[in-house]
């Protein structure tokens, strides 16, 4: 079974990080949240969740992906994270997958692996900015540059989670249908 490591910081965003868990977890991919702080972690809008795991309890390499939600401030804190940007590298060097969404691809620059890759996130000018020594875009809700997944913020997260689901190998048809998600999509065709 492939392993997913999603970062919790304080003030993270709630819908980008517990949909994309449970949309993994239903594809049959194992996705345990990993604390950078305390075991309970309160996300940007209050909710406070229980996070499966501490950063410095965990090793990371025993996972195939690791995912950076967004949300303010827990992308910053991700981003000033030394494990956080050391794994990034880390995970960058040996090919393994490395997804981040919304505002957290910033980390992903503070790690220096954004150079001349193709990339997106949460569409403004101030990202624009930071990421000019890359091919940033914002036409498309999820980029895939090798083993750099990015997507841009809490509505594309269905299909941010179910990009990662299908790289892993996950049972991602069969888990559409039942969430109802290949209906939703076929009514905006």
């Amino acid at each position: 079974m492939k392993k997913v490591a999603l970062f919790l910081a304080e003030g993270f965003e709630e819908g980008e990080s517990l949909e994309t868990i449970d949309i993994l977890r239903r594809c049959g991919i194992q996705c345990d949240s990993i604390s950078i702080g305390s075991k309970t972690v309160t996300g940007s809008h209050g909710i406070c969740v229980v996070a499966d795991a501490l950063i410095s309890e965990t090793d990371l390499n025993t996972y195939d992906m690791i995912v950076l939600p967004g949300g303010l401030p827990g992308a910053e804190y991700l981003k000033n994270d030394k494990t956080v940007i050391e794994t990034i590298q880390q995970f960058n060097q040996q090919g393994k997958y490395i997804a981040a969404i919304c505002a957290a691809p910033m980390a992903l620059k503070q790690a220096n692996i954004t150079t001349g890759r193709t990339l997106t996130s949460y569409p403004s000018e101030k990202y624009a900015q930071l990421f000019q020594d890359a091919n940033y875009i914002t036409d498309k809700l999820v980029v895939i540059d090798g083993n750099l997944i990015t997507s841009q913020g809490p509505a594309t997260v269905f299909p941010f989670a179910y990009t990662l689901a299908e790289i892993l190998g996950g049972n991602v048809e069969a888990v559409q249908n039942g969430m109802l998600y290949t209906k939703l999509v076929q009514s905006y065709k």
